[in-house]
Order: C-alpha cells, then sequence, then structure tokens
C-alpha cells in the first residue's frame, strides 16, 4: 500500500495544497466523489486517459487511510 501512496502527491502549487494523483491536476477529493456517485474505474480511465489503474487504487486507499488514520 506504501507504493500505491506514493502516488498522492501535494503541492501548494497545484489545487492550493489538495492531494492530487502523480502531480496532475486531478484531486483525490473529485475521484473519490465520482466512485461514490456510481462511476466504474473503467469509466473515469476513460474520462480521464492520464490515470491508470493504480492510480485509482491509490485514491481509494488513500480514502481508507484517512478514515482511520485522519491524514493521508
Amino acid at each position: 500500500m506504501e507504493d500505491l501512496l506514493k502516488r498522492i502527491t501535494f503541492s501548494r502549487n497545484v489545487l492550493c495544497g489538495k492531494p492530487v494523483i502523480r502531480g496532475l491536476r486531478i484531486s483525490v477529493e473529485m475521484v473519490l466523489e465520482l466512485l461514490a456517485k456510481g462511476a466504474t474505474e473503467q469509466e473515469i480511465l476513460e474520462d480521464y486517459p492520464e490515470l491508470e489503474p493504480d492510480d485509482l487504487r491509490a485514491v481509494v486507499n488513500a480514502g481508507r487511510w484517512r478514515k482511520i488514520h485522519g491524514r493521508v
């Protein structure tokens, strides 16, 4: 899981420091919202071709980690 979480990055210069995927302007929050609304992984990957399957796994794991530990 640690390797997956390395895909989640933070920078004051990207989306005001929100957690994003690999420095892209795709926030963890947005991907979690898409999943919560019922979007499939395949749909997300088609809509955001710069994402990789491991990016989605990282987002889900980051969400779980934050719920348990209060931070990513």
